[in-house]
Order: structure tokens, then C-alpha cells, then sequence
């Protein structure tokens, strides 16, 4: 079916062109308001459920988008389409229903589907839905995400602009204030950002809960602000028109002065409304209201398809990595350190590969201060804004721009959780590497030893994460996450540790080690039991190895890179030793000693199963100190073992 042109009589809008709305336009812009207006109270008393008010407000930002930027339905993919990001995302009803008077989707459907489980018109937008750029969670993360795009855009030389819309409710939120600040440094002029002022949100006004100087917080961030009328399309529309086409170097603010539920009298500035739908008896008086019928009438225009997600670049498949790198048997080395060189030979191979680095001003201590000596133009200094940081990232890799964001594991894995989780929902493909993670973060203290990381990813369904044993491996897994699409996750500890080596004294993960997601590998095999670490602690199991075989005790070392997935081959071969003991600088509770013990339960396989890892937070010293007060130095991993053999004989 060849869907009507919905937008007929606006095309002189598009990507602002006209000088201004002729009185012609106005009125189909009245007329779709009115009729988006009542789509949403459809919507919201249909479910019952949803957020009226806010929808209302912002409907008429709403149209003005997506009916005269520069994205349409038949260019729904194009790499140069504008890009519209919502911040504010419980008002998806409003999203639904100017993207219906657009033609980017069915209105019927809409109506009868919004936050419905037989649909795919969630509470919040979700990428499913054509038009939608961004799965939108918690408020404040939208203004970053408006930053990666419109970042994404001058690193690639491409041709677009990204509007954000927020609402003012949220001004509350710090990240916010980081993008900000950021936008301006990076003289982001591609970028515009709305605010719909209605003064009113969950529980009552904004100037009471907490009040905010909204516009001047722009301008003193360095922004242009201008502050319009939100209902006068033609206020609107020069505003934008204004902001689109200029390059003064500044991003731009619009403060759009709005009213809650505008259009329904017995609605309008009622902050109830914000989250509370009408009954029955109410829809019918405020559709009478809006001169809208009860029911949409007429044949379904269009079958709207759900997206699986907008198509992405897959720079990971271009890139090529040549001359790596290897440390030799004799090195003792950090695995940062094995990060930060692969890095720079991956850069140095794809020179012609849009890459980002993005920093939280730790550059010396995550490893990346190589590469921002090398390629400034594409180090991203981000400052001590880790979750506009994190958000940024994400939206950056999915523009086709190879991403790393390197931090701390308490910061980059745990401080910004919900990011990540706002990351894998939106299908981004971030490589999050994160360094001085477990005890042997060391005198920092609890504050700073992060021993969750591993239990946190559990929860991210798309997420990878590997843990590099050694400087090589580090290295290996660094061009696993530039050649893999999709998030991945590294976590490293902070001190050297020994080069692994086989037998005969050849690094294990040399030049022709090939590491394949989800398998695990032997450091050295053993007929008495098996410990199975990952990380740091690889060389320690190593040398617990040494110890108990010289007296006569033959025990194995599994290394298992992948913590999230079980090498079941590899767990029935430790099972057929007889004992299993795990051995990890992690929260016992939910690192890899917990999945190896579901494993084993669930498959109802039989040994002796013993976990070894971190039951109470630690406390300042040297990390061999920690490990001893732990109970996971060397010496008790030996003891450990020799008690239950005894114990097993």
C-alpha cells in the first residue's frame, strides 16, 4: 500500500526552509494538533495509564520536529537524517501522536496499543517504534545523548542536527548540567535542546520543589538561548529556524514557555494531570472539547512495522589489526598497560576509522594517555562527568564511531549502572573498559574497590565482558572488543602481574593465541582438581599450582576470560578432577564462583565444590595485604585446597 502523503501542504517547512509559516500552514498545523491532542487522551484512558499532561504541553515541539526537520519515513535509516531524541520520555504519548500526524506511524494502532503487552508502543519510547531515536529511561540522560550524536556528526564529517527535547522538571538533574557544559566545549552548534516550561511535575510546581534559573543555567554554560511561547507555532518555528541555520559555534537553548495539558480547559495547569489519565465520562467532554471524535474513523492507513533497530554502521568490520604487540616471557606488566598499547597499534592500523576515546580525567592511570598525546583530535576529555560520559559514549557508537570509554571500575561499571543499562537497551556498542577493579585497587580503600562488576553485567542482557590474566591477554581482548560489535566490557585490577607461560616458557596468550567469547583456557591442567580463576588472580592460582604439585598434589588452573558465560566443555572436564574450587577477587556472592555453582546444581553434576572470593568489604593496604586479611593470598588458597583433599581422601 502507498501511504498519502500526511504531511501535504508543509513541504515548503522541511529542514526549515521557509522564512516563516504561511496562514495556510498554520491552520494544518492547528488541525493536527487538535487531532494529536485527542490521539493522546485515547491513548492514555485506553490503557489506563500514562502521562497526559506533559504529552499535551509538548505536542506542539512534537509536530514542528518531525513534521520539518530533516527525517522522514522513507529516510528513516539515512546516515545524514536529522536525529530527535527525547529526554522526557513519559511523555510518549505526545511522541506517538505527532509521529502519527507525520505518517511515521499508524494512529489506529497507536491508540489501541499504547502500553499494551499485545503491542510495541511502550510507556516510554522505544527504538522499536519508527521515529525514535532513543529508547528514553530515567530523566536527565537525554541532553548527553543529544551531545553523542551531534558529536557523532562532526567526527564523520556527516550532515545532520540533533534536537533534544527535555522537560523543565528535570533541569533538576545533575547530568544534565554535565552535557551542558560539555556541548559548549566542544562547540556543538549542531546541537538544539528544548525545554517545555510548564512549571509543573509529578507533585506539584517546579518553583517549589525545587527551583531552577533554567535559561540563565544555559547561558552561563555557553549556550544561545532564546525563549518563545510553546503553543505559537510561528514563535516556535522562527526559533528553530534561527538555531538550525546558524554556525556561531554555540549549541542552542529553547525555552519554550508551555501550559500542563494545554487544549483542555478543565485539565490545564492541574499538575494531577501529569501522571493521571482521564475516565471515560472526562475523555468524552475534553474530545468535545477539541471538536475530535470519540473514535477514529476511516480505513487503517498504513500497517506500521516494528524496527528491530535502526541500522548501524558496522565499523567494527572494517577494522584491521596488523604487527600487534607481545609482550615477552620475561615481562611483568599491568593489564592497563597492555590496553593502552593495543590501543595505539589499533589506531595506528585504521587510521581512516572514525574512533573515540572518551576520559574522565584518567588519562595516566587507565592508559590512554598514549593515545591522546598521538590523536588529540580524537581523545574526548570529558572531566569528572562519568554519566554524561557514559551516555555520550553510547550514543556515539551507535553513529558508526568506534568508542571507548575508559574509567574505573567503581565509576565506569558501578557509578554509572543505569547508563550502562540505558546503553544495552538502546543497542549500542560501547567498549567500556574499566581498570583498578577488585582488592587490588589496594590503599584507596572500600570506597574504591569495586568487587560488584561481574553480578552488576549479569543483569544486561546484551553485554559482554572479558577479564584479561595478563598483559597479553589484555591485548588480545582489546581487538576482540574493535572487532565485535555490540557493548562490551573489560575489567582489569591495577598492579603487574607476571607474564603466563606454558610448559616450555611460551606465553600462553603470544601472538598465535585466538580468543573465542565464552571459552575458557587451561594454564595448566591437573588430575587432583581444578581451581578456575579469571584476572589477577590467574598468576596467583599459577603459583598455588607450583606449590601443591611439589608435593604430589596435581592440581589444574582454568582461566575463564568470559565471566558472564559457562564453558560447560570445560567445567565437565574439572568435574571428571574430582574438585572444584574458585578462586576470585570479587564478591563471592556474585562473581564466577556463584555461576559455576548454579551450573553444577542445575546439571546436577557431582564434586566437591568449595568458593573462594571477597565476603566483606576491604580496607586500605597493599593489595597482598588485602588478600591475606581476605583469606585469598596464595597461602590460603594452598591451605584451602590441601584441607579439603585431606578432607575428600
Amino acid at each position: 500500500m502507498i501511504m498519502p502523503n500526511l504531511t501535504e501542504g508543509l513541504e515548503t517547512l522541511k529542514k526549515f526552509a521557509a522564512p516563516e509559516i504561511t496562514d495556510a500552514q498554520l491552520g494544518i498545523l492547528k488541525s493536527k494538533a487538535n487531532a494529536a491532542r485527542g490521539d493522546i487522551l485515547k491513548m492514555c484512558t485506553g490503557a489506563k495509564s500514562g502521562h497526559p499532561g506533559g504529552s499535551l504541553s509538548s505536542i506542539d515541539i512534537y509536530l514542528l520536529l518531525w513534521i520539518c526537520s530533516k527525517v522522514s519515513p522513507e529516510e528513516i535509516s539515512s546516515e545524514n537524517r536529522d536525529r530527535i531524541v527525547i529526554s522526557h520520555g513519559h511523555t510518549a504519548a505526545g511522541v506517538y501522536a505527532a509521529l502519527g500526524q507525520a505518517g511515521f506511524i499508524d494512529r489506529n494502532e497507536v491508540i489501541k496499543g499504547f502500553r499494551r503487552a499485545t503491542g510495541f508502543f511502550e510507556g516510554h519510547p522505544s527504538i522499536n517504534v519508527p521515529g525514535v531515536e532513543w529508547c528514553s529511561g530515567n530523566l536527565g540522560q537525554g541532553l548527553s545523548v543529544g551531545c553523542g550524536f551531534a558529536l557523532a556528526s562532526k567526527i564523520r564529517g556527516l550532515d545532520f542536527h540533533t534536537f533534544v527535547a527535555l522537560g523543565d522538571g528535570e533541569q533538576q538533574k545533575g547530568q544534565i548540567s554535565e552535557a551542558r557544559y560539555f556541548a559548549a566545549k566542544y562547540k556543538l552548534s549542531n546541537l538544539i535542546a528544548f525545554v517545555d516550561l510548564n512549571r509543573l511535575q509529578a507533585t506539584g510546581s517546579t518553583g517549589e520543589i525545587m527551583p531552577r534559573q533554567i535559561a540563565k543555567e544555559y547561558e552561563l554554560a555557553g549556550w544561545q538561548v532564546q525563549e518563545v511561547n510553546g503553543h505559537d507555532y510561528q514563535e516556535l518555528y522562527a526559533a528553530i529556524r534561527n538555531a538550525y541555520l546558524q554556525n556561531g559555534g554555540k549549541p542552542s537553548a529553547i525555552i519554550a514557555h508551555t501550559i500542563m495539558s494545554k487544549g483542555v480547559s478543565f485539565m490545564e495547569g492541574n499538575f494531577e494531570f501529569h501522571g493521571k489519565v482521564l475516565n471515560e465520562k472526562e475523555l468524552q467532554a475534553a474530545l468535545v472539547e477539541l471538536g475530535q471524535a470519540a473514535e477514529i474513523t476511516g480505513a487503517v492507513q498504513v500497517k506500521t512495522k516494528q524496527l528491530e533497530s535502526v541500522k548501524q554502521t558496522a565499523v567494527e568490520e572494517q577494522i584491521k589489526l596488523n604487527n600487534l604487540k607481545i609482550y615477552d616471557a620475561k615481562s611483568v606488566v599491568d593489564c592497563r598497560s597492555g590496553f593502552g598499547k593495543a590501543l595505539l597499534d589499533i589506531a595506528d592500523n585504521n587510521l581512516n576509522i572514525p574512533v573515540a576515546v572518551l576520559d574522565c580525567d584518567l588519562s595516566s592511570s587507565v592508559k590512554t594517555l598514549g593515545f591522546a598525546k598521538k590523536y588529540p583530535e580524537k581523545f574526548i576529555q570529558c572531566g569528572i562527568s562519568e554519566h554524561n560520559a557514559s551516555s555520550i559514549a553510547g550514543a556515539l557508537s551507535k553513529c558508526g564511531v568506534l568508542t571507548y570509554y575508559a574509567d574505573f571500575g567503581v565509576f565506569g561499571f558501578e557509578e554509572t549502572y543505569n547508563q550502562n543499562r540505558m546503553n544495552d537497551i538502546n543497542h549500542t556498542s560501547v567498549k567500556l573498559i574499566c581498570t583498578h577493579c577488585g582488592l587490588d585497587v589496594g590503599e584507596d580503600g572500600k570506597t574504591h574497590q569495586s568487587i560488584n562488576y561481574i553480578g552488576l553485567f549479569k543483569g544486561l542482557f546484551n553485554y559482554k565482558m572479558v577479564i584479561p590474566a595478563d598483559a597479553n591477554q589484555a591485548v588480545h581482548l582489546t581487538c576482540f572488543a574493535a572487532k565485535t560489535q555490540g557493548n562490551i566490557a573489560i575489567a582489569m585490577g591495577r598492579s603487574p602481574v607476571p607474564i603466563l607461560c606454558d610448559e616450555e616458557g611460551v606465553p600462553i596468550f603470544g601472538k598465535d593465541y585466538q580468543f573465542e567469547y565464552g571459552k575458557a583456557d587451561w594454564v595448566r591442567r591437573g588430575t587432583a582438581g581444578t581451581i578456575i580463576t579469571y584476572g589477577t588472580m590467574a598468576y596467583r592460582a599459577f603459583l598455588a599450582h607450583n606449590i601443591l604439585k611439589k608435593e604430589g598434589i596435581d592440581i589444574g588452573v582454568l582461566n575463564t576470560a568470559s565471566p558472564l558465560e559457562v564453558d560447560k566443555e570445560k567445567i565437565l572436564e574439572a568435574v571428571k578432577t574430582g574438585f572444584i574450587i574458585t578462586y576470585e577477587d570479587h564478591n563471592v556472592n556474585n562473581g564466577v564462583g556463584a555461576a559455576i555453582g548454579c551450573y553444577l546444581a542445575e546439571e546436577k553434576l557431582n564434586c566437591t565444590f568449595v568458593r573462594l572470593g571477597v565476603r566483606e568489604y576491604g580496607k586500605s593496604g597493599t593489595p597482598e595485604d588485602l588478600y591475606r586479611a581476605a583469606g585469598l593470598d596464595v597461602e590460603r588458597l594452598v591451605e584451602k585446597i590441601k584441607e579439603k583433599k585431606k578432607g575428600c581422601s
